[in-house]
């Protein structure tokens, strides 16, 4: 029988879990210090913690739900995990360095059902969600890393945009970002967890409500419903109207600022027609939006899509600045490695059933 990530545990679902049977709460205390403080990596190492309470736990819970299947290092430092997962699923995360710190990118599901056409991650459909402890087991294992490597760093930014949509997971994301968050455990800032999602309209009402502090990112790629349809099937179900109804009700509930994701595609949507039509998409909220215009990494599977010429890359984003529109042209990192989402998995897979 499979055992479940300690890691999973909100505090406060590890307090009512260790009261319903019979170990005072405080205990949680302690526990949490030994996993997120002290980082043991085995119930053994637990010191300071009530025998009895780590018996139950050892009896439940598992430290180790996954294991190191490749590690892939890059020359800019980045550096990407494909771990193995108890039931022999495949999942990536990805540590990257940047000058405010040390940023990892975790993985939600195990496949992806939203079928961007231009995206590594939906090669392979989504076969189940990963539990919150998975998410979390993630961190622990880039901190274990660092840790082996140096003792003084710290992953100290989140983002949820690996393989899958975070908020087709949304219960196990946000007990996640709860246990990420907490200043007994990691104690990572909640602005420096950013969240992206595809455009589940409703879930993004939802997460509104909330009341975290998290940082959200939309994937969009297209500003009108005819080019987005075509590369994003979710748009089908879900066009740009009520999207746009769902972002209007986050920007006022939370009055934060939404990161919008923009991969540009060759000859597909990094025209200038596009640009201006994202201006005039945001023109009513642009002090509440920031444009981030990403280059593409072509994936072998998907050959009708290549990178953006630089000089369409500038143009656009001249174009959004002209228009007021805050925005960048996003950074690269891994760019010598299997640098696209979902890429070094597809490629392991391909490569071990050929075997």
């Amino acid at each position: 029988m499979m055992k479940e990530s300690i890691y999973g545990l909100t505090f406060e679902q590890l307090s009512a879990w260790l009261l319903e049977r019979g170990i005072k709460p405080f205990h949680a205390a302690q526990v949490w210090d030994q996993l997120y403080r002290k980082r043991v990596t085995s119930f053994t190492e637990m010191s300071g913690v009530k025998e009895e309470c780590v018996k139950l736990l050892s009896e439940r819970f598992s430290f180790q739900t996954m294991q190191q299947h490749v590690k892939q290092e890059s020359e800019d430092g980045t550096v990407k995990f494909l771990f193995k997962l108890q039931d022999g699923n495949l999942i990536e995360t990805v540590l990257m360095k940047h000058k405010y710190g040390l940023s990892v990118c975790v993985t939600t599901q195990v496949g992806c059902n939203i079928g961007c056409s231009f995206c590594a991650s939906g090669l392979l459909k989504k076969s189940r969600d990963l539990s919150s402890g998975e998410i979390v087991e993630q961190i622990m294992n880039v901190q274990l890393h660092l840790d082996e490597r140096n003792k003084d760093e710290r992953v100290s930014h989140i983002v949820v945009m690996g393989i899958g949509e975070p908020f087709d997971n949304f219960e196990n994301m946000i007990d996640f970002i709860n246990v990420v968050i907490h200043p007994k455990g990691l104690a990572i800032g909640s602005r420096r967890i950013t969240v992206s999602t595809s455009g589940l309209a409703e879930k993004i009402r939802e997460f509104a409500d909330t009341g975290l502090n998290v940082n959200l990112a939309l994937s969009l790629h297209a500003p009108n419903n005819e080019l987005r349809t075509r590369i994003m099937k979710i748009n089908k179900a879900i066009p740009l109207e009520p999207l746009m109804e769902a972002v209007d009700y986050y920007i006022t509930t939370t009055n934060r600022r939404i990161t919008i994701e923009y991969i540009l595609l060759r000859d597909v949507n990094d025209h200038q027609k596009e640009a201006e039509e994202l201006a005039d998409l945001f023109q009513d909220k642009k002090q509440k939006v920031y444009v981030n215009l990403i280059p593409y990494n072509p994936v072998d599977e998907h050959g009708q899509y290549q990178r953006s010429e630089q000089a369409s890359v500038l143009a656009f984003y001249d174009t959004l600045k002209k228009r007021s529109i805050n925005c960048k042209i996003r950074q690269e990192h891994g760019t010598d490695i299997d640098a696209a989402c979902g890429q070094l998995r597809s490629k392991q897979i391909k490569k071990e059933k050929a075997q």
